[in-house]
């Protein structure tokens, strides 16, 4: 008999990383939702409205682009939490910009924010992992990364590689029981975006919470089998 989406994380104790961002609010909500306990981690310091609570832990000022400080805040939520048994990578960011007209320093950055993060997210979650026995690890890529458009060169390159890393810790901890995904989103309906694009029919985009459902899924017992895989969430764009 399969679960309810109420209980379909019970007892599971999973890190976001950039967890105050619209997508990490909205996952950290839906997850806490379906009873796991939840640690957001973010280089921000929490924004007003956000409380922390019985399944909501909260900590800003980590530096996720260091490895050092990323294992500390890692093993520090793991001690409240009671361990940890899954990862999503959310922290990133966007830039847009043409090379004839643009910097390498664009894509050195993007490839900090997308890419070593969640290089460096991974490498302080596995011991905790494997310390389980078992557990799950979803990154954020991006549809753009399977084909990219004028502009968008220094980010779908750090988020390709975001997917050949997806692929290749599958591969690599395939005898751990822990599973890797990523899921591709198109145009996640965000406050920035929507400012960016008012012309657009965000109508068409994906929700932060529908996409907070499908990295829920792969998180679950339902998604055990699945492992390796890049899973595009293009809701209607």
């Amino acid at each position: 008999m399969s679960t309810t989406l109420s209980s379909q994380l019970q007892g599971r104790h999973i890190i976001v990383t950039g967890g105050f961002g619209a997508l990490g609010r909205a996952l950290g909500a839906v997850l806490a939702e379906r009873g796991a306990r939840v640690a957001l981690l973010d280089v921000a310091e929490p924004p007003a409205g956000l409380q922390p609570n019985a399944r909501l832990l909260l900590r800003g000022g980590v530096d996720l682009n260091d490895g050092a400080a990323s294992v500390a805040a890692f093993d520090a939520a793991a001690d409240v939490l009671g361990g940890v048994d899954a990862l999503v990578n959310v922290a990133g960011g966007f830039a847009w910009e043409t090379l004839s007209g643009g910097s390498v320093a664009t894509w050195d950055r993007m490839y900090e924010m997308n890419l070593r993060t969640a290089v460096i997210g991974a490498q302080a979650v596995l011991p905790h992992l494997k310390a389980r026995g078992a557990g799950r690890i979803v990154n954020i890529g991006a549809l753009a990364s399977q084909k990219a458009g004028g502009g968008m060169g220094a980010y779908a390159a750090a988020k390709a590689g975001v997917a050949r890393l997806t692929e290749a810790l599958a591969e690599e901890l395939k005898g751990d029981a822990i599973t890797v995904n990523a899921v591709l989103p198109s145009i996640i309906d965000t406050p920035a975006n929507r400012a960016a694009m008012p012309d657009a029919d965000c109508t068409r985009w994906v929700s932060p919470q529908a996409l907070a459902g499908v990295i829920a899924f792969l998180l679950s017992d339902e998604g055990a089998p699945i492992t390796g895989a890049c899973l595009p969430v293009a809701g209607r764009v």
